[in-house]
């Protein structure tokens, strides 16, 4: 079934949908996207990036990339999510997105239910919205960034880790990852304010 994802908001101005992924993981960046569609954008791949497959993904990313008016990714550090928590790092990353956009966009579709004005310009006309990028296309192109670049830098990292299966498991707390973590450690990309249930202590 072909997701009907809505073009915009309103219409008649740049809209820049905005997301994040690796909020879960207790390892490596969260990485946040912003991207500014054309009124006219479609692509039936097009989905809420959980709900496509990599292949689609990988395939989509490109396109978005040459279509989009204004696209930008960035990542938020293991060590500024633990200073900021992972909300607030979540929100500094499309932050951080919205300022490198070019035309600057006239408002900001969020994905979620948490944001705050910022920057030069104060940017206080947007809209969070629960499940946006399952909504809005901008939403839906910007999770497929977010995700995408961030698979890429977990499986470059995970190199230098190999013990962890960062490649597969792209940080998520999985047995595999927590049985590593309990056998080596910690690593520099880890999280070290995420605490695993697991890994605690028992008194008996």
């Amino acid at each position: 079934m072909i997701p009907q994802l809505k073009p915009y908001l309103e219409p008649g101005r740049w809209e820049a949908g905005c997301d994040e992924a690796g909020r879960g993981p207790l390892a490596g960046p969260v990485y946040a996207a912003a991207v500014i569609l054309p009124p006219d954008f479609h692509h039936p791949l097009l989905n809420d990036s959980k709900q496509m497959s990599e292949k689609a993904r990988e395939e989509l990313r490109p396109i978005i990339e040459k279509e989009a008016v204004a696209w930008a990714v960035e990542a938020v550090s293991a060590q500024e999510i633990d200073q900021l928590n992972i909300l607030w790092a979540s929100v500094t990353g499309m932050q951080r997105a919205v300022l490198r956009l070019n035309p600057a966009p006239a408002f900001l579709l969020i994905d979620g239910n948490k944001f705050r004005p910022f920057g030069p310009y104060g940017f206080k006309d947007y809209r969070t919205v629960v499940h946006g990028d399952a909504t809005f296309a901008s939403i839906a192109a910007a999770s497929v960034l977010a995700k995408t670049y961030r698979d890429d830098f977990m499986r470059q990292i995970a190199r230098d880790y190999p013990q962890y299966g960062w490649d597969r498991n792209m940080g998520y707390p999985t047995p595999e990852h927590i049985e590593a973590i309990r056998k080596y450690g910690y690593t520099p990309w880890h999280r070290k304010s995420f605490h695993v249930k697991e890994l605690e202590p028992s008194l008996f």
